[in-house]
């Protein structure tokens, strides 16, 4: 089914800088400021390759996505896509698993919003904060396009200057040697504690898991071409500066980190931020990064509420929810789709009072598996488009098509592989697999006694 223009056209109203600071703010989230000093722990210095891997690979995802993209504007997200080369099934697993992802991440996003206030507000109840916050994104979100982009921006460019003066403070203390604590800063601590893998291969190996977790939401860019004003300019250029943003933030923040202190001086209990800022004796660094990671949520619960209501809202085009989320207010926002994930987030923030945290981490597990079976999809997608039309796009075709698909299609499913005969992830891993099948089951019995709509 073909979106029609008009009247029930999504609004086209993101600018060059909003896409470019969606992708920014799409690859960069609480885990790097908070999650970093246990991954470093685990894997020590190695995670700075581990980032380049990754890194690499979902350059190469990116890329495969926006070829596709930019092969057909008229179409507005890659679900179209999905619904074109692997039909109605794959979409409607598609479509709800990337749902689910990101509603599964934003609960654990917005609950930690009332965790990061009560640093500075101790008596205010941990449900309070979360309410307020949804509630103002949504309202932002409601109004247009433009003010999604506007706050997703100021959010993103919170994370970016934070990630820059770490870099900056990091590299000035090791270029002069600056005694830091016990410890003098230098880029020799990289490699004069047990060397580069003093974790060998299974430390370099879990670290995978921990950066793969970093990297969900770059593929949000693909949500967004509906709704830019020049995709065929504004997509590239957003794609084209990942591995700009991958070299600072993650391997730029990194070397950083360990060479103001040895990967085995950093503390598990508090972010490597934290200790690095505190280190040079700035004042209130918890508080100042407190405050980072507490916009880091709400641009991850932000995302989320323009993610989840344009992916109902492809899915409700496509056939696969009700014709009534295909509303689109005078504005040219999917205003019911977004009242449906904002209550669905609701009650998550309700139900929060109820559910321990451990289970909020075992859904991110899930939600961070269904992210990368999503990708899978996506490049399974791209090689059926590249055997349809082997000319591809001129203006931004696929680098090294097809090894480079193989290749990252190999190295995502062997991610999978990983997570499933690790002990820690196994669980999730699991619960990822039954809950896939458990849609392709709800698209059979949907459909059984309906006729095709091919």
């Amino acid at each position: 089914m073909e979106k029609s223009k008009g009247a029930n056209s999504l609004s086209r109203s993101l600018k060059s800088r909003h896409i470019q600071m969606i992708a920014i703010g799409g690859a960069i989230g609480t885990g790097l400021f908070l999650g970093s000093g246990s991954a470093i722990h685990t894997s020590g210095p190695s995670i700075i390759i581990s980032y380049l891997v990754v890194g690499i690979f979902c350059f190469l995802l990116m890329r495969a996505i926006g070829e596709l993209l930019l092969s057909d504007t008229t179409k507005h997200s890659f679900l179209d896509f999905v619904k074109e080369y692997l039909g109605d099934r794959w979409e409607f697993v598609t479509g709800w698993t990337y749902w689910f992802c990101w509603i599964s991440l934003a609960m654990a996003d917005l609950t930690a919003t009332g965790i990061y206030i009560k640093y500075w507000f101790p008596g205010v109840p941990q449900w309070i904060p979360p309410l307020i916050i949804l509630l103002c994104l949504f309202a932002a979100n409601l109004v247009n396009v433009g003010l999604f982009g506007e706050l997703e921006s100021w959010f993103s460019m919170i994370k970016v200057v934070a990630i820059i003066l770490l870099v900056i403070v990091g590299f000035g203390l090791a270029i002069f040697s600056v005694k830091v604590g016990n410890s003098t800063a230098s880029f020799g601590n990289l490699f004069s504690h047990g060397g580069l893998f003093p974790k060998g291969a299974h430390g370099f190996l879990l670290s995978f898991q921990m950066v793969v977790f970093a990297f969900v939401g770059i593929e949000m860019v693909g949500l967004t071409a509906g709704e830019t004003d020049d995709p065929e300019d504004n997509l590239p250029k957003a794609i084209n500066s990942l591995p700009i943003r991958i070299g600072l933030f993650y391997i730029g923040s990194m070397i950083a980190v360990m060479s103001v202190y040895p990967w085995n001086e950093i503390t598990t209990t508090s972010s490597p931020f934290v200790q690095v800022f505190s280190g040079v004796g700035i004042v209130g660094a918890a508080g100042i990064l407190n405050f980072v990671v507490l916009t880091a949520a709400i641009s991850a619960t932000n995302s989320c509420l323009f993610s989840t209501s344009r992916t109902m809202y492809a899915l409700s085009m496509g056939g696969n929810a009700s014709n009534f989320l295909t509303k689109l207010g005078r504005n040219g926002v999917p205003n019911i789709a977004l009242n449906f994930s904002t209550a669905f987030l609701l009650i998550i923030v309700i139900l929060n009072y109820f559910i321990p945290a451990g289970v909020f981490n075992l859904v991110s597990s899930v939600s961070t598996i269904n992210f990368v079976v999503v990708w899978v999809v996506l490049l399974i997608v791209h090689i059926k488009y590249r055997r349809a039309h082997p000319k591809g796009i001129s203006r931004f075709k696929m680098p090294g098509y097809p090894i480079t698909d193989y290749l990252s299609l190999a190295f995502f499913i062997f991610i999978l592989g990983f997570l499933l005969v690790s002990a820690s992830t196994r669980v999730a891993m699991i619960i990822s697999i039954v809950s896939v099948l458990s849609m392709l089951l709800a698209y059979h019995l949907i459909n059984a006694k309906q006729p095709s709509r091919h």
